[in-house]
């Protein structure tokens, strides 16, 4: 398709919770605009947006995919995003860049986890939503109940139904359409097809109550439209569309379709009023960002004549093909063959040809302009975050604030010697997912990962298999426990003496050693008076005392939040020594630390839980059990979200508890909190587990 007018453009992205069918209708979106075919079908693998293998094996989208299609003079730039919460990292990433929002619910399960999640990013990004209430054709399909659930989740903007079923459950066979007063009845091929008749007298009262609230709500977005109807007159469709367009791109309302995305039924409709009611790049007015190294901020134009910006929002790896980086034009016009300064590194970029997506279909294109959502190969700065525009009137851009990563694994290469492999192969998938981290625990020496879900990580070490040819072996972290002491001690001596032929050594130091409060770590104080012992040798004993921290006397975890004071000690001019204070030192403080009541710290971790209603009680049950702590509870529609602190050694594991717990219908975040004392009955148990680990 050629390059259209922006006033022609719309970049939609299609969410909802996981399973609810978007892409099965992006699939049916495309089928319709003549892009495919074929209806491609998630199930059977010949879906064009769910193509990489490990999407193909889960029958679910783990990325999200972009297209592009036609449709009335309008191109439009559709992103598939993954609704279950191990990948709504990348959901977020891609609402960021775009201007209007389809939300799916499916009609026989309503709103879910993830609906609300989505729903929460739209508000964040003031982004105006359609919704579409799929799965008309299923077993407890009920229209009306999910629009009562819909409206009851989110109180504060009203849902606007502009058509009505017509048949339920496997029954279903068309939509009325209450603005043109008309209903189609599909065709029983998936062909998208269908006829158009007058309204069944069964349902002539119920489809006029529903437009008369259609209506009535749509006229309080234009006053003058409003006065008309209220004094009596008729009201034409294009007023009622006018009022659709307004009220929608302002957020004053939510205009709601139903079909059934597997018999095609509705997808059109819901095509044509995402080009109705959802806004064009022009619409959505200009967009702010900063001038680079200031917080002063400034706006561009979404203007082909305005200065050239555009955000990375996503990039694609592959070992083979390279990098391929996605972007959404802000303003000005892009040629390929160019190259494009990155703000946000301060590099300049050479590209080759411009690309637009349908899945992994690429399609070369001379330029691109405001609204657009393109590709570019083979950059060797620029990452997901990063800012082109033009050099002389820079701009960046804020990227996406993506969910924080919950659940961490020990990583561990099959092959010796492939740890250095590993691990750059996994930054260049952190490249295509911002949502995996990878580090080392300084304590445990572990590498570990860290993503959104066990699924979530799975996924990730299959792709590295595949792409890199690299395998690991994951195991649960392990706690990084430490030790403390909770009483003072005064007067510790140490002595440390040795004679071996030739000079000796010779080293006595002092302390006392108190406990510090929780979180403050190590605190060294230099009390010397006197030349007992050489100011020369105060560093070998801090250095003592240090190496000695960490592996204490309990179970040799490192020692924390301890206050030495180091007041006196004795030496000798001939067999003194760095090492023989240092070692004196470190033995002084071990001694003390025995006799300082030491007790093991555990990791607490601060959790936020998202739970339906009914599980509650299970939820709180559980958390007791776990030796947690509830802090407090809110709620949000039927959803409950409770805040508990948890030691981290019981919630290693918790996201599949909680996944069986609600049936997958929960959700939670998690964050380091602080250190508390291992209660006494489970010291033993933890020090027991220590010595065996050591001992393999």
């Amino acid at each position: 398709m050629k390059n259209v007018d922006t006033e022609f453009i719309r970049n939609i992205a299609i969410t909802g919770h996981g399973g609810d069918g978007k892409t099965s209708i992006t699939e049916a979106a495309l089928f319709l605009s003549g892009v495919n075919t074929r209806l491609g079908k998630v199930d059977d693998g010949s879906s064009l947006m769910d193509f990489e293998p490990e999407e193909v094996k889960r029958g679910g989208s783990i990325l999200a995919s972009i297209a592009n299609f036609p449709w009335d003079k309008h191109l439009i730039y559709w992103i598939d995003t993954p609704g279950y919460a191990n990948f709504i990292g990348d959901t977020k990433a891609c609402m960021r860049v775009v201007d209007g929002s389809v939300v799916v619910v499916s009609a026989n399960d309503g709103v879910k986890v993830q609906t609300n999640t989505v729903w929460d990013y739209a508000d964040e990004y003031e982004i105006p939503r359609v919704v579409f209430i799929n799965r008309m054709d299923s077993e407890r399909a009920n229209f009306e109940t999910t629009l009562e659930d819909l409206e009851s989740n989110f109180k504060d903007i009203r849902m606007v139904p502009l058509y009505y079923p017509i048949g339920k459950e496997a029954n279903f066979k068309g939509i009325i359409d209450l603005m043109a007063q008309k209903a189609y009845i599909f065709a029983d091929d998936a062909s998208g097809k269908f006829e158009t008749q007058d309204i069944p007298g069964d349902l002539a009262d119920t489809v006029a109550s529903f437009r008369e609230r259609m209506i009535e709500t749509l006229v309080e977005a234009d006053d003058e439209i409003m006065e008309k109807y209220l004094e009596g007159n008729e009201l034409t469709n294009e007023e009622l569309l006018a009022c659709l367009k307004k009220g929608t791109c302002e957020r004053q309302f939510v205009p709601v379709v139903c079909g059934s995305a597997a018999k095609n039924i509705g997808v059109a409709q819901l095509i044509d009023l995402a080009v109705a009611a959802l806004p064009s790049p022009i619409d959505r007015g200009p967009v702010k960002g900063k001038k680079p190294g200031t917080d002063e901020e400034i706006t561009r134009d979404p203007s082909p004549d305005a200065p050239f910006s555009a955000f990375v929002f996503k990039t694609i790896t592959d070992p083979f093909a390279g990098r391929l980086t996605i972007f959404r034009v802000y303003s000005g016009t892009v040629h390929a063959d160019s190259t494009l300064y990155n703000a946000t590194k301060d590099v300049k970029e050479r590209i080759g040809q411009i690309f637009r997506l349908v899945g992994k279909k690429q399609e070369g294109v001379g330029s691109a302009s405001v609204g657009e959502l393109i590709a570019v190969a083979k950059l060797k700065e620029t990452t997901t975050g990063d800012t082109f525009c033009d050099e002389k009137d820079p701009i960046i851009y804020e990227p996406a604030k993506l969910p924080n990563p919950m659940i961490t694994f020990a990583l561990k290469p099959k092959s010796r010697g492939d740890e250095d492999k590993v691990a750059s192969a996994l930054q260049r998938m952190m490249e295509e997912d911002l949502t995996i981290q990878l580090g080392r625990d300084e304590q445990t020496r572990e590498l570990l990962i860290t993503g959104m879900g066990q699924l979530h990580i799975e996924t990730t070490l299959e792709k590295l298999k595949r792409k890199f040819g690299v395998e690991v072996d994951l195991s649960l972290p392990k706690v990084p426990y430490k030790e403390t002491i909770k009483k003072t001690v005064k007067g510790v001596i140490y002595r440390h003496k040795k004679q071996t032929g030739g000079h000796g050594q010779f080293a006595e130091v002092h302390f006392d050693i108190s406990p510090l409060p929780r979180g403050k770590g190590f605190e060294f104080e230099n009390a010397l008076t006197g030349m007992n012992v050489p100011r020369g040798f105060v560093p070998a004993v801090e250095k003592g005392i240090m190496e000695a921290m960490a592996s204490g006397v309990v179970a040799g975890y490192p020692v924390v939040d301890v206050k030495v004071r180091f007041y006196d000690g004795k030496s000798h001019e001939v067999d003194s020594s760095e090492m023989a204070f240092k070692i004196a030192a470190s033995m002084c403080f071990k001694k003390g630390v025995q006799e300082a009541n030491p007790v093991l710290l555990e990791p607490i971790m601060q959790m936020e839980i998202i739970t339906p209603e009914e599980n509650l009680g299970d939820i709180m049950g559980d958390i007791n059990s776990r030796r947690g702590k509830v802090l407090g509870m809110d709620s949000k529609g039927k959803y409950q979200i409770v805040k508990a602190l948890v030691p981290m050694s019981e919630v290693l594991q918790y996201a599949p508890d909680l996944r069986s717990m609600t049936g997958g219908r929960g959700n939670f975040t998690m964050e380091f909190s602080h250190y508390e004392e291992v209660p006494a009955h489970l010291k033993d148990k933890i020090v027991a587990q220590k010595e065996a680990a050591e001992e393999e």
